[in-house]
């Protein structure tokens, strides 16, 4: 079958890049062998933050299921309009326009989200003028001893458990690892977050980091920083939560067929409109006279006319809302429109309790770049709203150019944090200093004062 745009993947890039495609007139092909809507719907951000907002492990169990059934029905009616053709199966690149798509075979597992599903193994032929490579990321595993010990889980696993461990030790304290650890002492688990570095959340402000990791300690939760494991099995707990990050997924895609480079992280390497690079060999130069044999072309990588790669599996900026704004991207890319989209304004949040949230460079990055910036700085136990709601534990710390007031970036832990980096993240955009967002009034009592209140 022939059709104008394949998408491998049906997570927030793919089917985002499904539905502003179709939209635009073309006709879509979108494959997915597993359940519609990813990692981040079915195993990550939405069944994670139904967690941290319910009081106990079952009550988070009951929710999380009905959340998730609810959100992936919507994916589905997203995938079934007009314009998109959603193919269950496997897919491998045959070539820079074609992929094989092989069904699940006889007596496999089946897909279970209320769609039929074709369990014959048939296989399928599907070429096109452009390919875009959604696949998302997959766990990443420590090559460390005792890996394969039963109590070592990763957060999908954990998140399927639904009897709570008494002792939960948490290998990593990046989002996911600080995230489940929150959520799971405050189930009643006695959690302990083991971390190689010497602070937790290396892309936070690290005055923002330590202040939440000192929150999350006196409400008990233990921290080991700057501590290698090195025997999974020593660890003397009822489970160990690997939360080392996580890895693109380019595994029996078939990448070679097309001459897809990799970075040196597995991911697929990508130029800024998210084309892919695909290595071409160098056109030898005619030879001289000489009795030395020219050394043999060498490769070249460069942008390929029809193949993409959005998401985690490029490895750039892994957070779902950033994979479906490269979707926008590679969209307009295909079509020859232009936007506006600033992939270098990125905010992203940790729904820790209490949460933090940043965009923009960190203290210590502006210093190292030799950026003169001013810090300023609010506590939301200043604020009348955070009194009220008995949040008062919190910061924010906002960096702006010295010499013209433009706004650098914002980094903050607190009630709602992510809410008022979002707000700072529109201002950014948009270029605007401090001067200006001194003019803008806010709503009184709200949070949002935060941000007027630092700049007094």
């Amino acid at each position: 079958m022939t059709t104008d745009l394949i998408i491998i993947g049906a997570g927030p890039g793919g089917y985002r890049a499904a539905e502003y495609a179709a939209a635009q007139g073309l006709q879509v092909t979108i494959i997915e062998e597993d359940l519609v809507g990813g990692t981040c719907l079915n195993r990550g951000c939405i069944p994670t933050k139904t967690y941290v907002h319910a009081a106990t492990l079952e009550e988070a169990i009951a929710r999380q299921q009905e959340v998730v059934a609810l959100l992936r029905s919507g994916v589905e009616g997203i995938l079934s309009k007009p314009g998109i053709t959603l193919l269950r199966g496997r897919a491998a690149l045959t070539d820079a326009n074609t992929v094989r798509v092989v069904s699940a075979t006889a007596g496999s597992e089946t897909i279970t989200d209320g769609s039929e599903t074709i369990t014959d193994g048939s296989e399928t032929i599907v070429t096109a003028p452009h390919i875009i490579i959604a696949t998302g990321s997959e766990t990443k595993w420590l090559p460390i001893a005792g890996r394969d010990n039963p109590r070592v889980v990763d957060s999908t696993a954990l998140l399927a458990m639904t009897t709570l461990p008494r002792k939960l030790c948490v290998i990593g304290a990046g989002v996911i690892g600080m995230e489940m650890a929150s959520v799971f002492h405050r189930f009643g688990a006695e959690v302990t977050v083991i971390e190689y570095l010497k602070e937790c959340l290396p892309t936070l402000d690290s005055d923002i980091a330590k202040r939440l990791r000192k929150v999350m300690e006196k409400r008990g939760i233990v921290f080991k920083m700057k501590t290698a494991v090195e025997n999974l099995d020593d660890i003397d707990v009822d489970v160990i939560l690997m939360a080392t990050g996580r890895k693109p997924r380019t595994q029996g895609l078939n990448l070679e067929a097309a001459g897809i480079t990799l970075t040196p992280q597995g991911a697929i390497a990508t130029d800024d409109n998210y084309r892919c690079l695909c290595s071409h060999p160098v056109t030898a130069p005619t030879p001289l006279a000489t009795t030395t044999p020219l050394a043999a072309p060498a490769p070249l990588a460069a942008p390929s006319p029809s193949l993409y790669a959005i998401g985690d599996v490029n490895g750039r900026q892994m957070l779902a809302h950033a994979a479906e704004m490269q979707a926008m991207r590679v969209v307009n890319h295909i079509l020859g429109k232009t936007d506006g989209i600033r992939f270098d304004i990125m905010p992203a949040a940790i729904f820790t309790q209490p949460e933090a949230a940043c965009v923009g460079p960190t203290e210590d990055q502006l210093k190292s770049l030799g950026t003169d910036y001013v810090c300023h700085k609010a506590f939301w136990r200043a604020n009348g709203k955070a009194q009220a709601m008995n949040e008062t534990e919190g910061m924010l710390k906002l960096f702006a150019a010295s010499d013209s007031g433009r706004i650098l970036g914002c980094h903050a832990f607190g009630a709602h944090a992510a809410d008022l980096v979002q707000e700072v993240s529109v201002l950014m955009c948009r270029d605007t200093t401090t001067e200006q967002l001194r003019d803008m009034v806010h709503i009184h009592p709200t949070l949002s004062e935060i941000l007027t209140q630092a700049l007094k």
